[in-house]
């Protein structure tokens, strides 16, 4: 039997100190290859993700889901290493908010501004910060290929206001210059298969893509069960997750997303930040 990585005490005490933590090697290179295939062959995926423009007119693809299936992509977000981790960190039960897959292509894939997650989920109903993000590289993401940057340390600051910045919702900028004088900033360098954790509040942003290289990645969002939404958002972020063992996810022979998934569509984007605005 393969043996995989859990999430660790001491990597809950490094999470709690800096807003974040990597796991080198979190799936092995034959499931990072599995996905990967499985996403850029999805043709489900191409015609549900929409893009993204940063202030120079770059796009940055994405395609964003809900509730969880039988799926590739769903037994990834279900596996139990994926959900005990985010257990561990919230202290509690979990439910998935939503699963996103994040393409920035070579040469044009597009920036991202700073901000904080629960910038934005905090106006969608969710009172409390009682959220993690686990984004797995499905491909090398380093400085030149636009890798996540983060502050270390900033997810104690606690939620920071948020407004428009071109297409894109990002922090206000006089928060964020205070918070690059105290807090040391990362890029996170990360090889295909590693996963990094992070804290809702943490600030974050990236470059764009000037390589030669894709930038890939799949982020799993999970809610504190407690932590339901007073606004209408979809029932997998109170409900219990369907776990499944580690193994279950080589055997789902690369099953790509459904048409009828519960996917985030851009005109509902659209409306979402028009209240921001």
């Amino acid at each position: 039997m393969k043996k995989y990585l859990s999430f660790t005490p001491k990597h809950l005490a490094d999470f709690e100190r800096d807003g974040y933590v990597i796991i080198r090697n979190f799936f092995l290179p034959e499931e990072v290859n599995l996905i990967y295939q499985t996403s850029v062959q999805d043709q489900v995926i191409k015609e549900k993700s929409f893009d993204f423009n940063d202030s120079k007119g770059l796009r940055t693809k994405l395609a964003l889901w809900y509730t969880p299936q039988d799926d590739v992509y769903g037994i990834y977000s279900r596996s139990a290493r994926m959900v005990n981790a985010a257990e561990v960190i919230l202290g509690g039960k979990v439910g998935h908010y939503h699963s996103k897959l994040m393409q920035k292509e070579p040469k044009k894939g597009g920036a991202w501004e700073w901000h904080q997650d629960y910038g934005y989920w905090y106006n969608n109903g969710f009172l409390y910060p009682d959220m993690v993000s686990i984004m797995l590289a499905l491909t090398r993401a380093n400085r030149e290929n636009g890798c996540l940057q983060v502050l270390k340390g900033s997810h104690k600051m606690g939620r920071v206001e948020h407004n428009m910045a071109g297409e894109q919702v990002g922090a206000r900028m006089e928060k964020v210059n205070e918070a690059m004088k105290r807090h040391e900033l990362v890029y996170v360098e990360l090889e295909a298969g590693d996963a990094l954790f992070f804290h809702c509040n943490l600030l974050h942003r990236s470059d764009s893509n000037d390589s030669d290289h894709s930038r890939w990645s799949l982020i799993s969002v999970y809610n504190l069960l407690t932590n339901k939404p007073y606004k209408d958002e979809p029932s997998s972020c109170y409900t219990p997750i369907r776990k499944v063992d580690d193994d279950v996810l080589m055997d789902s022979t690369g099953r790509g997303i459904s048409e009828n998934a519960d996917f985030l569509s851009s005109d509902k984007d659209k409306k979402f930040k028009q209240k921001i605005e």
